[in-house]
């Protein structure tokens, strides 16, 4: 399998094959981590990290990699780059690439990556924007295989605003790898009827399904991962709280949900999570609205069957096989 060169914008621009490469890839470099053997192979090259949007785990995990892989990295927050500002992104593509390796972009628009790496002459690869987080995905089917064993037949259940990055590419890579995902939500939240069926038909080849319900009882029962996320993405208004407090509450990820899906279900969560007051934000929100925990709560949050701690880790693991691949 040769990666090299290739951008990492979405996962539907790989094959079921190249993604299980990288997930092969990303668990040999765990491994050579796990027992201090070191991998810095690509010493001597550097990449660009830009953060128009700011991350904790993100930037760690793009780091570490980095780190590890002998890279030498220039971190660019909202106030360090001129992108789109004073400066065209196709001017940006074209500047970095004459000083750095590969590019990550964390941000806004799918269309602004795109753009990056169809002026790039060096990998792009997309930390995040409003409507794919691909490196997310990546750790959380490495995270799903070293649970389970596999991954073909998998059966997950997203609850939540289901209509941005996380609740359509969970709905994309599962149906590459030809597992069920679940949309349970209200219908105002469901992901879009085109990409929706455009999964159904990669599912229809893969031996996978997608499934959109308002139904808590059928859209959990039996699901091997019970997933969410905040209600309220970074940058909207406040005035938005209360509609997703509202609508959102009846499906919010706690023990009779857990219990619904079976004692072997485990909980996941791609962080940061609102499920105590012990955040400036959780705190205002729970004296605005009389609540102590919103998308999940710290029963489930804390509990034996929560992998949100093993899924942040393994950021690090398959972002490093995403540059070692593509560089």
């Amino acid at each position: 399998m040769n990666l090299k060169g290739r951008d990492f914008l979405k996962l539907l621009d790989f094959t079921p094959e190249e993604i299980l490469y990288l997930l092969d890839l990303a668990a040999q470099l765990k491994e050579k981590k796990k027992k201090g053997v070191p991998v810095d192979t690509l010493r001597g090259k550097n990449v660009a990290l830009i953060f128009e949007k700011t991350s904790t785990r993100t930037r760690c995990a793009f780091e570490v990699a980095a780190h590890d892989l002998g890279l030498g990295t220039t971190y660019l927050d909202p106030s360090g780059s001129q992108i789109g500002k004073k400066e065209s992104i196709a001017d940006t593509a074209r500047v970095l690439s004459g000083m750095f390796e590969g590019i990550e972009y964390r941000g806004y628009g799918q269309e602004i990556v795109e753009e990056l790496a169809k002026y790039a002459s060096v990998p792009v690869w997309n930390g995040l924007t409003n409507e794919f987080h691909p490196t997310q995905m990546l750790a959380d089917l490495l995270t799903i295989r070293e649970q389970f064993g596999y991954l073909k037949g998998i059966r997950l259940t997203y609850m939540g605003d289901a209509r941005y990055n996380m609740g359509n590419s969970l709905m994309v890579a599962c149906a590459k790898m030809g597992m069920h995902f679940t949309a349970c939500t209200a219908a105002k939240y469901f992901p879009s009827k085109e990409l929706t069926a455009r999964c159904r038909e990669i599912a229809a080849e893969t031996g996978g399904s997608v499934t959109l319900t308002e139904d808590i009882k059928s859209g959990t029962g039996g699901a091997d991962v019970i997933y969410t996320d905040v209600w309220v993405s970074m940058g909207e208004p406040d005035r938005i709280w209360e509609e997703r407090i509202r609508d959102l509450s009846p499906y919010q990820v706690n023990a009779a949900v857990m219990k619904n899906a079976g004692a072997n279900a485990v909980f996941m969560h791609c962080l940061p999570a609102f499920h105590d007051l012990k955040t400036k934000i959780g705190a205002e929100m729970g004296e605005r609205f009389g609540i102590r925990e919103m998308e999940v709560t710290d029963e489930v949050f804390e509990s034996p069957q929560s992998r949100v701690f093993e899924e942040a880790e393994n950021r690090m693991h398959t972002i490093k096989a995403v540059m070692a691949a593509t560089l």
